[in-house]
């Protein structure tokens, strides 16, 4: 699949985006200076988040709506949205200085009228978040705009994906990127769970990322090592400005080791075949081969006591040993000359 012209797959280096999220702690000049550094530190893109309050639920203070567990213990639903979401009307603003610094930017709709107002914006692709994905009538909603998908999987089961992908493909999305999510705000490392991206990618045929919440890097740089095309976190100028997302975001040195470690990673795969490199062919003569330790005339017969396995590898190699034992010498030899096939004789190189 494409993002406005960029290539994503296991051919490329991988895909970096920088999740806004909150981080604009409220200010449109902090989510500039976000988008500029995010530019700046190596992200392929800045991904917002388009809703208000009122899209994601009702302003109620029943039971039900007060969060009991997490980095949000006490919140109430409608009081955190409000607090963090990135108002409709920065978008516009929004996406011409990320367009003016050279960096992509789309974003993920929760419902229909955030996407409506992303497509009016001509976002390059839209994504599905790990709790919008059993929201199947939202999917088929942005699928029939026909742009590149971005689906988290968090939270969900192996029917759930299924009938999410099903959805966007009925309904006219052809280009869809799954991301193996943990949806803990931060997730432990040892929680990551990255082998499930190899399980994603077998059985669902199709190219597979990793949203990340852990607090370093070993997740990602673990999951282009199995396959991962693209990476997405939570990207903050500064920790200090706090905001619901800081706890579980990195800062502009962290993304720009997180693109350079990832980019190393994505390098040292190489091919699935044993080519060799250019420096590994030259090296070649440091291999042990056969070489003449005694000097010897034309039509002596050579024994072990003649002859050493040694290294560089100039000579025939030491597999044919046993062969040059006792046949005989074409020529006059010295210590130190190459046993080659030309000096001896009796046997072939095969």
């Amino acid at each position: 699949m494409k993002i406005n012209g960029r290539e994503i797959c296991l051919d490329k280096k991988p895909y970096i985006i920088a999740e806004l999220s909150a981080n604009h702690s409220g200010s449109i000049e902090i989510a500039k200076k976000t988008i500029l550094s995010a530019k700046q530190n190596g992200a392929d893109a800045i991904k917002l988040q388009t809703y208000c309050a009122d899209s994601m639920t009702i302003n109620c203070k029943n039971d039900d709506f007060l969060i009991k567990e997490g980095l949000w213990k006490g919140s109430n639903l409608y009081e955190l949205y409000e607090k963090a979401g990135t108002p409709y009307s920065w978008h516009r603003e929004l996406f011409s200085f990320a367009k003016e610094s050279g960096i992509t930017i789309f974003s993920t709709p929760f419902d229909e009228e955030a996407c409506d107002l992303l497509y009016e914006l001509n976002t390059p692709a839209f994504k599905i978040a790990s709790f919008e994905l059993t929201d199947l009538p939202l999917i088929a909603y942005v699928a029939k705009k026909k742009k590149p998908m971005l689906i988290s999987t968090g939270m969900s089961n192996h029917s759930e994906i299924a009938e999410a992908l099903e959805t966007a493909r009925i309904n006219g999305c052809d280009e869809i990127l799954l991301f193996h999510c943990i949806s803990s705000y931060p997730a432990p490392t040892q929680e990551a769970n990255i082998r499930s991206i190899q399980f994603l990618k077998k059985e669902f045929n199709v190219e597979i990322g990793l949203s990340d919440h852990t607090l370093d890097n070993t997740a990602a740089i673990t999951a282009v090592a199995l396959g991962a095309v693209a990476i997405e976190k939570h990207f903050i100028l500064d920790k200090k400005n706090r905001s619901p997302d800081s706890d579980f975001s990195i800062n502009p040195h962290q993304l720009s080791d997180l693109v350079k470690v990832t980019k190393d990673c994505w390098k040292s795969l190489g091919s699935k075949d044993l080519k060799r490199t250019d420096l590994e062919i030259k090296n070649k003569i440091f291999r042990r081969s056969l070489y003449f330790v005694k000097d010897l005339k034309a039509g002596e017969n050579i024994t072990s006591n003649h002859i050493r396995r040694i290294r560089p590898g100039f000579g025939i190699p030491p597999k044919y040993f046993q062969e040059v034992i006792n046949s005989k010498t074409t020529k006059e030899v010295k210590r130190g000359d190459r046993v080659t096939w030309d000096v001896i004789e009796k046997i072939k190189e095969n």
